[in-house]
């Protein structure tokens, strides 16, 4: 248990916070639960407010090139309104919903390279100021997963994950980031593409998934991109064959581009339900490739700035809680 001293608002003396997040890992619209544990200074004093701040490491596209910053995706209010007095301690829960569009950060336990946190912001002597910063780890809902263990089933392998500003056009995103999954298409794919895309829209009833190829195995550019998207229910995770399933939805993104080239518009939607050929239940699974693939991800900060809220203190993202 580690408590950070609140410094800016009210000097040194003041009361000092600990947040500790219930449980190792939680889903995309499910429940946040924890306790922000507050111990009083050498004086008492009114906690106006105690918020949470949802903070997730974005990279962007400009003029000047690229850059990466921390963009503040979510807030809460979880307490405040009493005094804490001198030397107290004070015990607040919380329980908050997560965005259905929250970012997943690990499969089976290996990371992603996905950076979240949650950080912590106590109203003091009518001042605002910061306290902890605890990293925020999502694993994937149960259609999520059922999807990237089938692309590692069929040969896929993982190359690396990120989180883009911006939104996809034709979705109602609320996010202003979006996670790209970028994997390397299995060989009997590899005549067609060069790289695949995957992108999850979830919301309560169910899950978009975006998946986007290009032959010339370089970084993306608008316009240039095909895109296809399939929906399917959240229900559907454990009763669909989902080999077959995302093996039709890549056959029919290599008909898509055969038909429309590399200047095929977004838009082109299907649905879950039919059955397809050729499982090609082979390989071994995603998690693997991930375990593979994502242990040499590096977690330090580029820098830069994002066109929305940037966190100054973006490198306690990494370094961990000061005490």
């Amino acid at each position: 248990m580690v408590f950070k001293r609140l410094l800016g608002a009210i000097g040194v003396g003041g009361p000092s916070v600990d947040t500790v997040l219930d449980g190792a890992a939680v889903v995309p619209g499910g429940v946040l639960s924890g306790r922000v544990l507050l111990r009083g200074g050498s004086t008492a004093v009114e906690v106006g407010h105690i918020g949470l701040d949802l903070l997730a490491r974005v990279e962007a596209e400009h003029e000047q090139g690229e850059s990466e910053g921390a963009v503040v995706f979510e807030r809460f209010t979880v307490g405040g309104g009493f005094r804490l007095g001198a030397e107290e301690e004070r015990d607040v829960p919380f329980g908050v919903p997560l965005p259905w569009e929250t970012p997943v950060t690990e499969l089976y336990g290996q990371p992603l390279g996905i950076v979240l946190g949650v950080r912590t912001e106590v109203g003091v002597a009518g001042a605002r100021d910061t306290g902890d910063l605890d990293p925020l780890t999502v694993r994937p809902l149960p259609a999520q997963e059922a999807v990237l263990e089938a692309l590692g089933q069929l040969g896929c392998g993982f190359r690396s994950a990120d989180l883009e500003y911006g939104r996809i056009g034709g979705t109602g995103r609320r996010l202003p980031f979006y996670q790209e999954v970028e994997l390397i298409p299995a060989p009997r794919y590899a005549h067609a593409v060069s790289e695949i895309e995957l992108t999850f829209l979830a919301s309560p009833t169910g899950l978009e998934v975006v998946l986007e190829a290009d032959k010339r195995g370089g970084p993306f550019s608008s316009g240039q991109d095909t895109l296809t998207r399939f929906t399917v229910r959240h229900e559907d995770a454990h009763t669909l064959d989902w080999n077959s399933e995302v093996d039709g939805w890549i056959r029919q993104l290599i008909t898509h581009r055969a038909a429309y080239g590399t200047h095929a518009a977004y838009g082109h939607e299907g649905h879950h339900g039919g059955q397809h050929d050729d499982p090609h239940r082979s390989g071994p699974g995603l998690g693997t490739a991930v375990a593979a693939g994502a242990a040499g991800l590096a977690l330090g900060v580029v820098g830069g700035m994002v066109a929305a809220e940037v966190v100054d203190e973006i490198g306690d993202f990494f370094e961990g809680d000061e005490a």
